[in-house]
């Protein structure tokens, strides 16, 4: 009998989906490595986008193929499925309408530190949190835990698709364990021993269908609130039992073993045609792989990547792929990880003079600078209490660049382990007040300027806006004239400006501004951000 073919919709949204599923009416042995969906879509007369479908049953009767608008207007397509038995084809056609959806997540063409959204030319203040085991937990918690996180002004989570599998956090020295509500023991794959720690028994051949089916509800709660999911391959690889392929192979001779690559071809085929996800080719890849080994994974994923979502890697205090000898570079943005002070303000400027080196401009973002009350290594409280990590935030942004952060796990909620929270955590409210601050204007033109306030940093735009970020009220505001270039100027007609005083622990503005002005104020360690911008500027670009 032929197989069955059902089209979910004759009109969709731009940048939502259309999917066709494909009904097989007897069971295939071996679907995930014997059956192969390819269709073609179009738009008019243009050039056809091909896509690559996925088997989305353990017994292999039905296939799934998915595809993404990213233009209005009517589309055909045609899809054909091959199996050791048949082979069959169906066309199709469907129209897509512009509801305003945000679109892909994009490096802005123009200010190539920054982000937009393809869709409506947004720009996107990059506000993330840790999340790695989000899908340790049933559905309703991973629901009510995006939601949690949107209300706090997340917009984008890191969550892995593999586990490193281990009975409880104390492996981090955190006090999350293995319960009812959650558990570290899943991953893509079928197990033959699902509670096992160091030994799983994965058979890397069938996928998990259950398991990614929960995925794909995952991303798509995260994309009601426009949230981006990182989408994490593997996480700490190098424990028992978290990565199953060949890591006898050294860096400078890995092989490319095919059921790892069919891993990565089959998220891409599930997950691509969301307009919300990102790609993270591995976390912590130089404690068990090699940079032959990411380059082969990150170039293979960006060829079965049709739409070409936002993708990079996590590692170490340099970045290794700022630029690739490739026709088409596979790390849009670079990812750092250093804890503390070495992610602050000098750091991250250093990671931008790094860049410019290089002739190519790309987004930098600190991923992991130590999260909240976590403590692994010896050190004690209060080093890495919100306020301290708050702090390192801003001195990121003050370099022109973002981060990501994660919560308290010390609860035993949850916290950078699973984005679990409640009412009692609020240090994300803290970030909620930067997100606010730079988000009420043009951010994404302002250039780290640090000549122009010495001992505080500085971010301008100049002649139009300055942003001062005094680490602590004991350094004297600077005078507006100075950073404003007028001081060194004075044939010039002077510009009128406004001062304003932000405090980034209440989000407020402190006024009476004059309070703080022609002294230097030495009875306070708290940080303030002077904002300074020329009249009749345009706020909201």
């Amino acid at each position: 009998m032929e197989p069955s073919f059902f089209a979910s919709t004759n009109q969709v949204d731009v940048f939502d989906f259309v999917e066709v599923k494909i009904r097989l009416h007897n069971p295939v042995a071996d679907p995930f490595r014997t059956v192969l969906v390819e269709g073609t879509f179009a738009r008019g007369v243009e050039d056809p986008v091909p896509v690559i479908g996925f088997c989305d049953t353990q017994d292999g009767s039905t296939h799934r193929i998915r595809f993404m608008p990213t233009e209005c207007g009517d589309y055909s397509y045609r899809i054909t499925i091959t199996t050791p038995e048949t082979s069959a084809s169906y066309e199709g056609s469907f129209h897509a309408i512009n509801a305003g959806r945000k679109g892909l997540l994009m490096v802005d063409p123009e200010h190539g530190y920054h982000f937009q959204w393809s869709g409506t030319g947004e720009h996107f203040f990059w506000n993330a949190a840790t999340a790695y085991f989000m899908m340790g937990c049933p559905d309703p918690i991973i629901a009510e835990s995006i939601d949690r996180l949107a209300s706090k002004q997340v917009n984008r989570i890191r969550t892995t698709l593999n586990s490193c599998r281990v009975p409880n956090a104390q492996a981090w020295k955190e006090a999350v364990y293995t319960n009812e509500e959650f558990t570290f023991m899943f991953g893509p794959w079928l197990s033959a021993r699902p509670e096992a720690v160091g030994d799983p028994g994965w058979d890397v051949t069938r996928f998990d269908i259950a398991f990614w089916q929960k995925y794909d509800r995952l991303v798509a709660r995260a994309r009601q609130h426009d949230i981006i999911v990182s989408v994490v391959f593997y996480i700490d690889g190098y424990r028992p039992g978290a990565y199953p392929f060949d890591l006898t192979k050294s860096s400078e001779h890995y092989g490319l073993d095919e059921d790892e690559l069919r891993y990565y071809r089959y998220a891409a085929a599930r997950l691509s045609a969301y307009s919300n996800v990102e790609w993270c080719v591995s976390n912590e890849w130089h404690l068990f792989r090699g940079k032959p080994w990411v380059r082969a994974m990150g170039q293979y994923l960006s060829k079965h990547d049709p739409y070409g979502h936002l993708m990079s890697v996590h590692g170490d205090e340099e970045f290794s792929f700022r630029t690739e000898k490739w026709a088409k570079p596979w790390a849009d943005f670079a990812v750092v990880q250093a804890w503390d002070s070495e992610a602050g303000y000098d750091a991250m400027m250093e990671n931008r003079r790094l860049q410019d080196r290089t002739g190519r401009k790309m987004p930098q973002v600190v991923e992991e600078y130590c999260y909240e009350d976590h403590y692994p290594d010896g050190l004690l409280p209060p080093l890495r209490s919100a306020d301290s990590r708050r702090r390192i935030a801003w001195e990121v942004s003050m370099a022109g660049c973002y981060q990501a952060t994660g919560e308290s796990a010390r609860n035993g909620l949850g916290g950078w382990l699973n984005g679990r929270g409640d009412e009692s955590m609020t240090m994300l409210d803290l970030y909620g007040h930067m997100k606010k601050f730079f988000e009420a204007f043009a951010w994404w033109r302002l250039e780290p300027h640090p000549e122009l306030a010495p001992g505080a940093m500085c971010l301008a735009e100049p002649g139009v806006r300055y942003v001062v970020y005094l680490t602590n009220a004991s350094a004297q505001l600077p005078d507006v004239d100075t950073v404003s270039g007028y001081a060194q100027d004075q044939l010039a007609p002077r510009p009128e400006f406004t001062q304003r005083l932000y405090n980034p622990r209440t989000g407020q503005y402190t006024q009476p501004f004059s309070n703080f002005l022609d002294r230097t104020v030495t009875d306070s360690h708290d940080d303030w951000v002077l904002l300074i911008e020329r009249q009749n500027a345009t706020s909201l670009i």
